[in-house]
Formats: structure tokens, C-alpha cells, sequence
């Protein structure tokens, strides 16, 4: 095949087959980011990688796009019960005519307490709201960082800050940073991997989210589809058999070893190599995505939407799974927080769809010995307001607005104290009292986790040396087991 063409260029401009007409002529294209050249041979990580010894192995972030109630979830608030109908006090304010956000032309801002009940749960005696009993019988097992800020009060900035580290579009996600830093464990798999939820989408989810930025386009997340094909192009076209793209790829390397060329040559050798994991995803990703043989008690536990493809609940699973299979970042996305209206019909939905599912995680992982290795994440772009949107008690039909100021995560697993809440809002949720947790503290931390050290790992792109926590950014080191202090 290769000796009627005189180049590798011809026989890329003539090929006809490949992965669901993946354009195997961008192989020649330019290097996809200026700056650092990452190995491009197998998976490892990169040289001096990781730092320290790592206390988690892997990240499985869920993330409640829209921004969930941090005051109707799991940050009790006595006071604002007591206050319920009253106005948000001047104090709080601080001098401003309106408030950020889509209520910045509201003239009353009435309080309005939760109108699910909380109890103390476990032996640590976390609050959590009825709305989430699943997750209330493994409060034992979380940590509650409840002190979380962002510096943007809109959705599509805010989503990008906690995926990127930057407000703006452009930069690599974690998930990116992390598979950039420390390679692949499975080289069947990608290292990242996305799933969202198959439901009504209140706030764009888009591929940069979970993009590679300025980083090599091989470390963008994959994002894997309930559908006949999860990875779209991932598939051999019609007529095309599986060995005529092995001949092609066999064909490739041979071509690629003689190349003269240094430097057309490393970047050549690099999306070779992502075609090669192609080749072998067609075996590995329909394996992961069966969960045909997955237990009845599996099932049971993750709750009946976990036969449905797509729910959350079904997604859950198969990040269990993906997680046993060495997948470094499994970010689910599940969309339909944003209550501005309707929250006293909408949020007790949403928390019912994350709640069973969530839970399970957290016991599947640990009866499996995994969550000691593997760090869950639970939490959205911000949280909402304490003061209602419309006007309490007309017809339930108001919600609340959107809430960097003070908001509330979790995390389990993976060198995180179990059983502990961290930082304090006041008296009404709307600041933070104690113990501020920025975005970029909390990318710190994880990576922290990961064995990195958030300062050394940089990433040089247009005379500057890049982090995903910026220039600045803190490792919560009091959340951390006695383990995983090392290097703070």
C-alpha cells in the first residue's frame, strides 16, 4: 500500500476510510498549542509527575449545572426561617441601590427559609435537608465545605471558572490539566471522560467545558453519548471493516518511521497515537457502556433510573465503572438547577434525580475498597440567593437568584476527612463567616490530592507560564486526612 505513494501526505490526501471519516489528513496539521511538548509515547505522565504520593488516583466530579440552593440542601439556616417574608437586611447590602443578578431591579427582597426540613444525620451530625435522605444516611462519609465563593454571578463565566480556572473560554479544563499531567492508566480508555444527563438543559453545556485549551487537542475530555454510538466518529464507516483500518494504521506507522522530518514527525507521531486509541476504543468503549452485566442489587442500589440510559442515575454507574477501568476524571454534568421560578415544584425534582444516585456512589466505591483512592465532588457553578425572586406566598410560584457570594460543596474519598463540615456562612447563607474556600483553593486541593503541587504545574503558552489555579489558589489543608498533608 505504501510503496504507490511517495509520501506520508498523498497517503493521507487518498485515504477514504477510517474512524467514522475521522480527517486523518489533520495529522500533518500544525502543533495544536504553542509551548511545552507533552509525551506522546503511551500514557505516562510527565517527568518529576506526580510530586508527591498521590491520595486519590482518580476524580469523579459531579456537577449540578444551574447552581443548586445551597440554603434548601445542605447549609441550615434557623434564622432565616425566623425571618421568612421579612426584607434582607440593609446591612447586608452593604450600600448597594440593587443586588447582582437577574433581581437587580427588585424593590423588595423578601427572606424565605427553606421549605425542606433539616435534620442532623450520622454520628457527625451534619445538617441536610429531606430533600436529599439518600444522602443523609452517608453524611458520615462526606465532607461539607461549606464556604465556597466564585467571582461570577452568571452562568456561562461562572460554569467556565470551575471547569477552567478561568472566567473566560480558552484555558484547559482540570479534567485536561490532570490527564496532561499524570497520563492515562487504561490505554484503551481516555483518561477523561464526560457524561451528561439526558434531560430538558436550562444552561449550554458546550465542548469547552471540558476542552484541552491551549494544551495539546489529545488531553480534550471525550464525551460519551446514550446512544448507538457513544463517541460520535468512534465507529467504522459502512462496508469498511475493522481490519482495513488496522492494514491503514499499520500502513501509517511504517510511513511515519521513516519520515526525515524531527519536527513534523514528533507532532505526526501524537495524533498517530490518538487514531491508536481510537483503533482500540472500538473494543473498550462498548464493553464499559454495557451494563448488562452489572447485579439486580447494583441496580437497586444506584435506584431505578439506573436502567434508563442517560439519567444521572445511569451515569453514576457507569463513572463506578470507567473509575474501576483506571479513568482518571469522570465529570458528570447534570443540568436544570437554575430555579429563578418554580422552585417549590422544580428543586424537590432535581433533588430527587441526584439524590438516590449520589449516595450510591459513595457506598458502591466504598464496599468496592475504591473510595479511599477515588475523590467525589458534588456542587455547581454558585449557589442561589436567600432572599426569594417574586414574592413569598404568591402561589409558591418565585425562586432565588443566583449567588456567588457563599455556596456549598462536597467531597468524599480520596484523602478528604470524612465526617466534618468546613467553613460557615452568617446567619442568612448570604456570606461567608468563616474559612473562605476560593475556586481556585479548591483546585489546589485537588490537585493536591493527585499527588501535584498546584505551583510547580505549569504549562508555558505565549511568553507566560499558565495554572489551572492562575497566580493564586490554596491548598485546604484542613480537610485533608492525616495522609494526605504531606507537601503543605
Amino acid at each position: 500500500m505504501i510503496g504507490s505513494y511517495t509520501s506520508r501526505r498523498q497517503l493521507l490526501s487518498r485515504l477514504g476510510l477510517g474512524f467514522g471519516g475521522m480527517a486523518f489528513s489533520s495529522l500533518l496539521a500544525g502543533p495544536s498549542a504553542e509551548g511545552n511538548t507533552a509525551p506522546v509515547t503511551g500514557g505516562g505522565a510527565l517527568p518529576g509527575l506526580p510530586h508527591f504520593a498521590p491520595q486519590a488516583k482518580r476524580v469523579i466530579f459531579l456537577f449540578m449545572s444551574g447552581g443548586p440552593s445551597h440554603v434548601d440542601s445542605f447549609d441550615y439556616k434557623p434564622e432565616l426561617q425566623k425571618l421568612q417574608g421579612k426584607s434582607l437586611p440593609d446591612s447586608f447590602r452593604k450600600g448597594r441601590q440593587s443586588l447582582p443578578g437577574m433581581s437587580g431591579n427588585q424593590t423588595l427582597f423578601q427572606l424565605k427559609g427553606s421549605s425542606h426540613p433539616f435534620t442532623r444525620c450520622g454520628q457527625s451530625g451534619a445538617w441536610v435537608s429531606n430533600a436529599f435522605p439518600h444522602l443523609a444516611r452517608v453524611a458520615d462519609d462526606l465532607c461539607f465545605v461549606k464556604s465556597m465563593v466564585s467571582e461570577s454571578v452568571n452562568h456561562d463565566p461562572a460554569i467556565t471558572f470551575i471547569q477552567t480556572g478561568s472566567p473566560i473560554a480558552g484555558r484547559p479544563s482540570a479534567g485536561s490539566w490532570i490527564q496532561y499531567g499524570l497520563g492515562r492508566e487504561n490505554e484503551n480508555l481516555p483518561a477523561f471522560i464526560v457524561l451528561i444527563s439526558r434531560r430538558s438543559v436550562d444552561q449550554p453545556l458546550s465542548s469547552k467545558l471540558w476542552g484541552s485549551g491551549f494544551l495539546p487537542a489529545r488531553y480534550d475530555g471525550v464525551q460519551l453519548r446514550a446512544s448507538k454510538d457513544p463517541v460520535l466518529y468512534l465507529s467504522d464507516p459502512p462496508g469498511i471493516p475493522r481490519e482495513a483500518n488496522r492494514r491503514m494504521l499499520d500502513g501509517l506507522k511504517e510511513l511515519q518511521s521513516v519520515q526525515p522530518d524531527a519536527a513534523l514527525s514528533a507532532d505526526a507521531d501524537a495524533r498517530w497515537e490518538s487514531y491508536e486509541m481510537a483503533f482500540r476504543m472500538q473494543t473498550a468503549i462498548p464493553e464499559v457502556m454495557d451494563l448488562s452485566k452489572e447485579q439486580s442489587h447494583v441496580f437497586d442500589l444506584y435506584g431505578p433510573d439506573s436502567r434508563t440510559p442517560g439519567t444521572f442515575a445511569s451515569n453514576c454507574l457507569q463513572a463506578r465503572r470507567l473509575a474501576e477501568r483506571g479513568v482518571r476524571f469522570i465529570q458528570l454534568f447534570h443540568p436544570g438547577w437554575d430555579q429563578h421560578s418554580n422552585m417549590e415544584h422544580d428543586f424537590p425534582i432535581t433533588s430527587r434525580e441526584v439524590d438516590q444516585a449520589s449516595a450510591a456512589l459513595i457506598t458502591d466505591l466504598k464496599e468496592r475498597g475504591m473510595l479511599k483512592d477515588t475523590l467525589v465532588v458534588w456542587g455547581g457553578e454558585f449557589g442561589r440567593t436567600p432572599y426569594m425572586q417574586g414574592r413569598v406566598g404568591k402561589g409558591d410560584k418565585g425562586g432565588r437568584d443566583h449567588h456567588p457570594n457563599c455556596f456549598t460543596f462536597w467531597m468524599a474519598g480520596g484523602g478528604i476527612k470524612p465526617g466534618i463540615t468546613y467553613g460557615e456562612s452568617d446567619e442568612l447563607g448570604y456570606h461567608v463567616a468563616q474559612n473562605k474556600v476560593h475556586v481556585h483553593d479548591f483546585h489546589a486541593t485537588m490537585l493536591h490530592l493527585l499527588g501535584i503541587n498546584h505551583e510547580r504545574f505549569t504549562y508555558h503558552f505565549q511568553g507566560r507560564d499558565f495554572r489551572l489555579t492562575d497566580v493564586s489558589g490554596n491548598v485546604v489543608k484542613e480537610i485533608l486526612s492525616k495522609g494526605a498533608s504531606h507537601g503543605v
